[in-house]
């Protein structure tokens, strides 16, 4: 690409000399975009930039916050959209996103940045990503502010190629009510054997003698029905963090450690 129009968010960056810094953009035309450019570029906020470079690294120059036409009516379609800059120095028309909720929307940066392939164009994807950090722009509840975070990364999955089948078990066979399963990513629901006594206790309270988290089939069965709720949240996110966990190969989130360290200290 030659001086390409590009419209994204910035994921991740690194110092790169003195002046400049190493980019990951998710881009709206080519998904993540690596990239050196002057430092400063914010956070969480819609950038406009040129993109130069044939090789995985290119080069980005005048980056500056989207104007909300572009941001409103889709992707710059050529240069000249682009020559009308908010310069990201000065004020933004965007309010930026604060307090805890910058931590979920670190998080989202982070499994994007570390989850995605590069140029590869997720359009669909990136509106969901886009659409997230309006939510996470406005006042949200504890459980509000969970489903914002389960939503998006069940985009995510389906991006990724990963559905999460909750009709039937590993061996093609039906949910049960009174059965109790464990979920492995790379297999899916597997039936297990479990004491009589812990077979009609909800799913949060279930773990096998491995300490493993498992399911019990009528909370599968009103997961498949009810999609992500309130009343599904919690089966919902310890199933979403085992498959995320898988696609990173158990390796730490930095934005997972600082939500911790940040509860911790309350």
């Amino acid at each position: 690409m030659r001086n390409e129009a590009l419209v994204g968010y910035l994921l991740h960056q690194r110092p790169y000399q003195e002046k400049r810094a190493l980019y990951y953009l998710f881009s709206q035309q080519h998904g993540v975009i690596h990239g050196i450019g002057k430092k400063g570029a914010p956070l969480f906020m819609p950038l406009q930039l040129f993109a130069t470079g044939k090789r995985d690294l290119k080069t980005f120059s005048q980056i500056n916050i989207a104007s909300q036409n572009i941001i409103e009516t889709g992707a710059a379609k050529d240069a000249a959209t682009l020559l009308q800059p908010v310069p990201y120095l000065e004020s933004a028309p965007y309010e930026n996103i604060t307090g805890q909720h910058q931590y979920s929307a670190l998080y989202l940066n982070e499994i994007l940045w570390r989850l995605l392939p590069t140029e590869d164009p997720m359009p669909v994807l990136w509106q969901h990503y886009k659409e997230s950090l309006i939510q996470l722009r406005q006042p949200l509840s504890a459980n509000q502010l969970r489903l914002c975070l389960r939503q998006f990364e069940q985009h995510l999955f389906s991006e990724l190629g990963f559905t999460l089948a909750l009709a039937h078990d590993s061996m093609q066979d039906g949910i049960e009510a009174d059965c109790v399963y464990r979920f492995l990513p790379d297999v899916g629901l597997v039936a297990v054997s479990m004491p009589t006594s812990q077979n009609n206790m909800p799913s949060e309270h279930v773990e096998s003698a491995t300490g493993q988290s498992l399911f019990v089939g009528a909370d599968i069965i009103e997961m498949a029905k009810l999609g992500i709720a309130e009343t599904t949240l919690n089966n919902w996110s310890r199933i979403h963090r085992q498959l995320i966990d898988h696609l990173l190969d158990y390796q730490p989130l930095q934005s997972r450690l600082l939500w911790q360290q940040q509860q911790r200290y309350q």
